[in-house]
């Protein structure tokens, strides 16, 4: 019978609290396989789903390999644990041709056979069956893998497909990630959402200024993120009233480090009515202006909960190979501004004074302002 095991990841390092994170596990990948018909079941450190279409079976280990938590997975035979059962099923998975080594785990002691005799037997079996094949024990093309476990099932199967690891999701607390429409914010939420934190989004939209393509690309990034958060809420916060009144009432040069302000504010205010303790931004050190340890120093300033920038020492080569390998860039670089692009100065201050930002946002009625934005959120839930 086909069966996919799933092996978690540093779980297996929590002691007395291994219990709580895998429950958490068991839970995300249940969601994530919410619409496929199966039996989910448990093997001591290990889970293995059954009686699933195999057909299904690529789709199947896609949900499951970007469940945060999942080590890696195989696609195997279960068969009884005997000597004749684990030998038809080695000889039929072998490979055709190359070099092969038959590598066993022998879980459950009362196996008549030890480890090494049982990869040595069985190996002797496929080369008979095979004269194609070579033995090389230390760089073999192909591995053929036998898990005899303690329930009186053994596993026999090839390849071990790498999963994401990383903590499940909800272990590790919730916070508001600020979501532009840009390459660094969504690469920011899955490398939180790896260490188990739940994600609330919050996007800044000034229409008219901005399309309604580029909200519309930003849900669509959260639809990707999606994929690793398992659960997904956008709020849309309209930043158009704000914008003006930066733009009427301040230096130009100062215009960023302000808008960067009132986000880390709404963002804060939306975290704690939403019952989250942080703020994640896809920050990089003095990648641009509002992001030197200057612009940082300021925009913090103003917020009293935690703020993660998990991209902080990371150039724009690596946030994009990140951006590549979970399926956000393309969507990232498609051609809609943001509202950081709206009255965009020429000459951004880039290190500012926290006494200087702090005089000329006097100019503002800044609590009105936070005020009124928080009454037109548009909150979005992602399906």
């Amino acid at each position: 019978m086909k069966a996919i095991i799933i092996r978690y990841s540093e779980i297996h390092l929590k002691g007395n609290n291994k219990e709580y994170f895998e429950s958490a596990l068991i839970s995300n990948l249940k969601t994530a396989l919410k619409g496929f018909d199966l039996q989910f079941g448990r093997s001591n450190a290990r889970y293995v789903l059954r009686n699933f279409d195999e057909s299904l079976t690529p789709q199947i280990i896609d949900c499951v390999k970007n469940v945060f938590g999942v080590h890696s997975l195989s696609v195997a035979e279960e068969v009884p644990s005997t000597l004749e059962d684990i030998r038809a099923a080695a000889i039929a998975l072998a490979p055709k041709r190359g070099s092969f080594k038959v590598s066993t785990n022998r879980a459950d002691k009362r196996f008549p056979l030890h480890s090494m005799d049982l990869s040595a037997e069985i190996g002797g079996d496929v080369l008979e069956n095979n004269s194609a094949l070579t033995v090389n024990l230390h760089n073999p093309d192909h591995v053929i893998n036998i898990d005899i476990r303690e329930n009186g099932k053994t596993f026999v199967f090839r390849d071990v497909i790498r999963g994401v690891n990383g903590m499940p999701v909800g272990t590790g607390g919730k916070a508001v990630a600020m979501l532009s429409g840009g390459i660094d914010s969504p690469v920011a939420m899955y490398m939180m959402a790896k260490r188990g934190m739940s994600l609330r989004a919050v996007h800044f939209h000034s229409f008219p200024y901005t399309s309604a393509q580029a909200k519309q690309k930003v849900l669509d990034l959260a639809a990707i993120v999606k994929k690793y958060t398992l659960r997904m809420t956008v709020d849309v916060v309209s930043f158009t009233e704000i914008q003006t009144a930066i733009h009427e009432r301040c230096p130009e040069e100062y215009m960023i480090t302000i808008m960067r302000r009132f986000m880390m504010r709404i963002a804060e205010k939306l975290a704690r009515i939403n019952g989250c303790g942080a703020v994640v931004t896809g920050e990089s050190l003095g990648q641009v202006a509002s992001q030197t340890l200057e612009s940082i120093t300021s925009t913090n300033a103003v917020a009293h909960i935690p703020v993660f920038r998990p991209l902080i020492g990371f150039d724009k080569e690596e946030i994009i190979d990140i951006a590549h390998k979970i399926g956000t860039y393309e969507t990232s670089i498609l051609p809609y501004e943001d509202c950081c692009t709206i009255f965009l100065p020429k000459r951004p201050v880039t290190k500012p004074r926290l006494s200087a930002v702090e005089k000329v946002e006097s100019a503002l009625d800044v609590e009105t302002l936070v005020q009124n934005a928080l009454q037109n959120v548009e909150t979005v839930v992602i399906e």
